[in-house]
Parts: C-alpha cells; sequence; structure tokens
C-alpha cells in the first residue's frame, strides 16, 4: 500500500501576504505525495511563484511527487510571465 497523495486546494489570492502560510503548508507535507489545485486562483505574486518553486525543488530532493492539477488562467498567465512553465513546479516520483 503506497502512501496516499494529499490534495491542497490553493487560494484564490496567492499574494506576499500569502507567501510565508503556504509555505509553512507546504513544510507541513513535505515527505508525502501533494496535488495542488490551482483552479481557484485569481492572482498569484512571485514571492508564492517563490514557495511554489522551492517546493518542487525539495520535492525531486526527497523523491516524493508534486503536481499541480486544473491551473487557473491567472496561474497559467502568471507562469509565462515569469518565463516559467507549468513542469517547472512539478516533481514526479520515479
Amino acid at each position: 500500500m503506497g502512501n496516499a497523495t494529499e490534495c491542497v486546494t490553493l487560494p484564490t489570492e496567492l499574494d506576499i501576504k500569502a507567501a510565508s502560510p503556504l509555505a509553512n503548508q507546504l513544510l507541513a507535507l513535505r515527505g508525502r505525495d501533494v496535488l495542488l489545485n490551482a483552479s481557484q486562483i485569481e492572482r498569484v505574486g512571485a514571492q508564492c511563484l517563490q514557495v511554489l518553486l522551492s517546493a518542487a525543488s525539495t520535492w525531486r530532493t526527497d523523491g516524493s511527487s508534486l503536481a499541480i492539477s486544473e491551473p487557473s488562467p491567472a496561474f497559467t498567465d502568471a507562469i509565462e510571465i515569469a518565463g516559467l512553465e507549468l513542469s517547472n513546479f512539478t516533481s514526479r516520483n520515479h
């Protein structure tokens, strides 16, 4: 029996005020496979993108799986504006 994937719905506002709580929430899930639902996001700032990038890197190092599902148009736009791709925010368990 494998580990169950933790599903987390990201908040609508991922602004600077959300960066620290987001980081703490993700740290609490470290070592588990995580699916982040991004369908509700209406605004996302650079700080939260950085937190999510850092989480993907950490999950890759740990050998755990981290994925983003249903990215909202606002989230997709923010990634593109930052010159990133959705794959930068994922870690697949091999």
